[in-house]
């Protein structure tokens, strides 16, 4: 689903006009792709912030207007106030209906691990997936379902649903979640096999000091018995 958003050609560049406009409710920004210059333009920042705060997020498709200019963007390079809250620059990438694009899809976690309910914890390795498909095909999320897994399982990237239209870029080898040992426990495993190391390695060193006492204990058996037959 498209938003659309009027946007009016930005005059005045640099910090100094910028900070004039989002005195003034305003957001800077400039329109590029598809080997057409860069257009600065601003854009009213309450409807930016209702438009970003859809349910497809910044893959949200934009119908932008710049006077009688229409054009197909995604927003990118969103800088943000993380105080304040306030929108401070975005780009918006010119795109074509028809032309394949690149874009980062959330992952959304759904059912309840049975891991879990044995005690163990649920560690989210990979927050999105990269992939690539047409526009009017960038899926909102990918849902991972986790029900199936156990303590010691893991649901890789290459496992996750896709719609056919949209090729994973993701290496498919990549965890995305994994179910791992309550901390106790793993804390209990760390500590036995260190011990077992530390026994493995006295084991080792008493053998072979064993054998050093051998070898120094041959050489004066061996003059012994020489020293008789003479």
């Amino acid at each position: 689903m498209e938003r659309k958003l009027n946007a009016t050609r930005r005059e005045v560049a640099g910090k100094g006009g910028a900070r004039k406009l989002r005195t003034t409710g305003q957001v800077p920004g400039v329109v590029y792709g598809h080997g057409m210059e860069p257009v600065p333009v601003a854009v009213d920042a309450r409807e930016l912030y209702h438009i970003m705060h859809t349910d497809a997020g910044s893959n949200v498709l934009i119908d932008l207007s710049v006077g009688p200019d229409h054009h197909l963007t995604l927003a990118r390079e969103i800088q943000r106030d993380h105080v304040r809250g306030q929108f401070l620059h975005v780009d918006f990438l010119a795109v074509r209906r028809d032309e394949m694009i690149t874009v980062d899809v959330p992952v959304e976690l759904t059912g309840e691990s049975h891991g879990v309910k044995e005690g163990g914890v649920v560690e989210h390795h990979l927050w999105e997936i990269r992939v690539q498909c047409l526009p009017g095909d960038v899926p909102q999320r990918i849902e991972g379902e986790i029900t199936k897994l156990g303590i010691g399982d893991s649901l890789r990237a290459g496992e996750l649903p896709l719609p056919p239209s949209v090729e994973m870029l993701t290496d498919p080898e990549e965890t995305v979640v994994s179910v791992v040992p309550p901390p106790i426990l793993q804390v209990e495993e760390e500590v036995a096999e260190a011990v077992e190391g530390e026994e493995a390695e006295g084991a080792a060193e008493g053998a072979t000091a064993e054998e050093g006492e051998q070898r120094a204990e041959q050489p004066a058996e061996d003059a012994e018995g020489g020293g008789e037959e003479g």
